[in-house]
């Protein structure tokens, strides 16, 4: 990565912020302690504590079991670059996956890497895809070697020489692998850019092929390459390019006519906002460095016009004097983070090198689970959360609290889904038309002397937990079981999941529950939710959204 300064200035805490995000976004699962965040950045741990502590104010990381950990909201910056190129191209993409009933991926060049920006999988139980953010060197994947067949020639002397970094690929199964020489390196991507596309036999790891085109700007330019990627139980290398070349190539033009008509009518410029660090540095002091966070709201704010942004259009949204503003898009610029062009900045693909990959394939499940441990934290009752899976529940995530009797429940357990509390919330969450089918379906049966059965009864039942935006079953599943559920939503509003705490009807009443309970078990979902909308993950597959 191309380092700025690192003289003592204004912006200096930026650059140093920014280390401390690559670094989280290059460590397994998105995790480090504090110890081996000055290891991996050679900060001293002074600073490093000052960048967590500020980072932990903006939300971008949390601390779980003395770890710092990547949270959802840092999204925010890699979806400033993914508003623009990617978002036009990805529909496209998606169509081809359907018909082609093949994982597809969509890469653009970063550097002298491929960095995916839009995945399409197919489910099978030898499935291959990489995660949105993720990046490969260019000589171990197509992509890279149709980006490679763009360089000038003293490029590939340069690629050889630097040192390749095997952090900077955490997809590879085996970074450490030597690489491939500049004279290698050129044959290919010259044999690739004459013949308009390029084959990936088992550069990444044995079994797994990919075919990728390009897809070029109204310059000409390579702008990304789009690939079908197969595994040789499927397909040999021979038969992948005979079923997927031709499709590849008509997308590729449908995507470069995409790149050369109009984008639609501008947006707005974006309103004033009011600039969300100066309490923070009220509040917190010398400990929250209030140049970290107001550049990261500038590289924020970029994603709010994909075209780009002026410096006086980055000034208005963060709420910032321009020379500040101004100082930060330099400092980005510099690091490689952001281009200016004509007056206009833009985000560059190393965004998504800010821990866009581990945050980008969560599951709801594993969203919810420091959240459930928080609520049980609070509570000291035992939290869940739960899909709708046929005519079932599915649990996905549980916490446990620690008493001498407790519910006990493990993941992936069922439960029929009208006699339980997140079952109601999740069929509440259907249209009137799909709960009539469902309770059609999967007809209700006793399991206590409590269960409703009644059909009409259970409609009204389901009625008033769709007014009312929870559900209390007291002892319909278990004598003895009591729950409350409140429902997890999607960024359409769509109900995506439940959350409950389940009691002991001896330890707690109805009444008890809706009145402490409830309004704690409320504001976990709500938490759950704004992380469920910041990644795109879906309650059904666990998988993010396109």
């Amino acid at each position: 990565m191309p380092q700025a300064s690192t003289a003592e200035s204004p912006v200096g805490p930026l650059e140093r912020g920014l280390l401390v995000l690559r670094a989280l976004g290059r460590a397994p699962g998105g995790r480090l302690a504090a110890t081996g965040l000055v290891r991996e950045t050679g900060l001293a741990r002074s600073p490093v504590d000052r960048i967590v502590g500020t980072l932990l104010r903006l939300g971008y990381v949390r601390e779980e079991d003395r770890d710092v950990v990547l949270a959802p909201p840092l999204l925010a910056l890699g979806a400033a670059y993914l508003r623009g190129l990617p978002a036009r191209l990805d529909p496209l993409a998606a169509r081809l996956a359907d018909a082609l009933d093949e994982s597809v991926s969509l890469a653009v060049p970063d550097r002298e890497a491929a960095r995916f920006v839009a995945q399409h999988t197919r489910r099978r139980a030898l499935s291959v895809s990489f995660r949105v953010g993720d990046a490969l060197p260019a000589d171990r994947c197509a992509a890279g070697i149709l980006f490679a067949g763009g360089w000038p020639p003293e490029r590939y002397a340069e690629w050889a020489a630097r040192p390749a970094d095997p952090g900077d690929f955490p997809a590879l199964p085996d970074p450490h692998r030597a690489r491939a020489s500049a004279g290698e390196l050129r044959v290919r991507a010259g044999a690739a850019r004459a013949r308009g596309w390029a084959l990936d036999d088992q550069l990444i790891e044995p079994g797994l092929i990919a075919l990728a085109v390009p897809v070029r700007d109204p310059g000409g330019d390579v702008a990304a390459a789009l690939s079908a990627v197969s595994h040789t139980s499927r397909h040999s290398p021979a038969r992948l390019c005979e079923a997927t070349l031709d499709p590849l190539r008509e997308t590729a033009a449908a995507m470069e006519a995409a790149l050369a008509s109009p984008a639609g009518p501008a947006p707005a410029p974006p309103a004033p906002a009011a600039d969300p660090t100066a309490d923070a540095k009220r509040e917190l002091g010398p400990g929250y460095l209030q140049s970290l966070a107001r550049g990261l709201a500038v590289l924020a704010s970029l994603g709010e016009v994909p075209a780009g942004m002026s410096l006086a259009d980055v000034a208005r949204a963060t709420d910032l004097p321009r020379a500040t503003a101004r100082r930060s898009l330099l400092t980005l610029e510099q690091l490689g983070y952001v281009a200016a062009h004509d007056g206009l900045f833009t985000p560059l693909p190393q965004v998504l090198a800010l821990g866009h990959a581990p945050l980008s394939r969560l599951s709801v499940g594993e969203l919810a689970q420091p959240h459930l441990a928080a609520l049980v934290g609070e509570l000291k009752e035992s939290a869940s959360l739960a899909v709708l899976d046929g005519g079932d529940i599915r649990y996905v995530a549980r916490v446990a609290a620690s008493r001498i009797m407790s519910v006990t429940i493990t993941l992936g357990t069922r439960f029929p889904a009208s006699a339980t509390s997140m079952g109601r919330v999740l069929l509440a969450g259907l249209t009137p038309e799909e709960r009539a089918r469902h309770l059609a379906a999967y007809p209700p049966r006793a399991l206590t002397p409590y269960t409703r059965t009644d059909p009409a009864v259970l409609r009204r039942t389901l009625d008033d937990v769709a007014r009312d935006g929870y559900a209390l079953v007291d002892q319909e599943l278990e004598e003895g079981l009591r729950s409350v559920a409140a429902p997890v939503r999607a960024a359409d509003g769509r109900v995506v999941a439940a959350v409950n705490v389940s009691l002991h009807a001896g330890r707690t009443s109805a009444a008890e529950a809706r009145a402490t309970v409830l309004p704690a078990l409320r504001a976990t979902a709500e938490r759950i939710t704004a992380d469920v909308v910041a990644t795109g993950a879906t309650g059904a597959t666990g998988a993010t959204a396109g």
